[in-house]
């Protein structure tokens, strides 16, 4: 392995600027271990939000550690391509070194976080939005790399959607806290509380009460009810219009929302095997993807795919949860807010299309100009 390492080194260690010739076997490598990286972050993370439903924080828990391990490894291939230029053009450089940036400089805020505000358990932290914007935004840069970049064939498109799946777990990550607080909440309504009594007495004592139900609700379910459909749908959403004009195949919509859906399928029960708090799981998704599907195999204006499509979303987004809250588990939503839901997926749809094809636009006219001066 050592002797592996130095070979690599010696071959393709060298100072270069973005953009240049990269062999195709050193491309595949690289990319593949963005994948590697990405994966063990996302084990860490999604093992982290359980933990904190359990234990008390702590900086050096075994999810901490395996996300570490993921961050080190996508730090060091920025460090690769910025020093090399292999793989990459500017902007997915600089993506790819703002995200990490951002990332890294987040790390330090959020200890300081907690060290300062206790347990902080909620998903919605200022520390914890700066994790996940450094995390999108890395994201945007091997996304693009990989675009550009890596071979032609089913492997490629495998990896694109692999990284949209990423991109949307990130996305959806901050929603996971009131898919846990509405399990943790019956849990203790059922006399079985999944959290260890020295963590359900730190939330009471921060508020300064008894360990009861009002300090459990407060633990477990402390964001607006308007908050989990109208972020989760609008986010999933547009991310899912993005990676299926990106990928460019049929069904990735529902492909990138359906693995994340069985990703959570998956973890929960591997987590609870192992005596660690429970999760709703976001079922409804499959359906908010083959919608944004359905929406693109339909040739009409912009516009009114927009329209269409944010309608079909939040109608089936907001069914869906409402039919896992009647048979399943789903957190508590504010119905009165689809109509908001809707209004930003087809404000944020359109603008989408056209930032797309813009460029596009531009580029027919410079040509008729062209043929128009000839």
């Amino acid at each position: 392995m050592i002797q592996g390492v130095r070979q690599f080194r010696d071959t393709y260690w060298e100072r270069g600027a973005p953009g240049r010739e990269t062999p195709a076997v050193l491309t595949r490598q690289l990319y593949q271990l963005w994948l590697v990286g990405l994966l063990l972050k996302l084990i860490g993370s999604s093992w982290d939000v359980s933990w904190h439903f359990k234990w008390l924080r702590d900086d050096f828990a075994p999810p901490h550690l395996i996300n570490t391990v993921g961050t080190v490894i996508v730090v060091g291939l920025t460090l690769f391509h910025t020093f090399t230029g292999y793989a990459v053009d500017k902007a997915t450089v600089r993506l790819m070194q703002v995200g990490c940036g951002i990332f890294l400089v987040a790390l330090p805020i959020d200890v300081i976080n907690h060290r300062i505000n206790g347990l902080d358990i909620t998903s919605w932290s200022g520390s914890h939005a700066l994790l996940y914007l450094g995390t999108a935004v890395m994201l945007a840069g091997a996304i693009r790399g990989w675009i550009k970049y890596f071979p032609a064939g089913n492997r490629r498109t495998f990896g694109l959607v692999a990284l949209w799946f990423f991109f949307l777990e990130n996305v959806w990550f901050p929603n996971q806290h009131q898919e846990y607080g509405v399990r943790a909440l019956q849990a203790y309504d059922s006399g079985k509380p999944e959290a260890e009594p020295i963590l359900l007495q730190f939330a009471a004592d921060q508020l300064g009460i008894p360990v009861g139900r009002e300090s459990i609700l407060n633990f477990a379910l402390p964001i607006a009810d308007w908050v989990y459909p109208v972020w989760g749908l609008v986010a999933a959403a547009i991310v899912l219009v993005i990676a299926r004009r990106t990928i460019n195949r049929p069904w990735a919509a529902t492909a990138v929302a359906g693995g994340y859906v069985v990703y959570r399928c998956l973890i929960w029960p591997l987590l609870a095997g192992i005596d660690f708090p429970k999760s709703a799981v976001p079922l409804f998704l499959v359906l908010v993807g083959l919608v944004i599907d359905a929406a693109h195999s339909v040739k009409m204006p912009t516009p009114a795919a927009a329209v269409l499509g944010a309608a079909s979303v939040t109608t089936v987004g907001y069914v869906g949860i409402w039919a896992q809250q009647e048979y399943l588990w789903a957190p508590p939503i504010s119905f009165s807010s689809a109509a908001v839901t809707a209004v930003l997926i087809a404000m944020l749809w359109t603008l989408g299309d056209l930032v797309i094809h813009r460029p596009e636009t531009q580029l027919l006219a410079a040509r008729l100009k062209l043929s128009q001066g000839a």
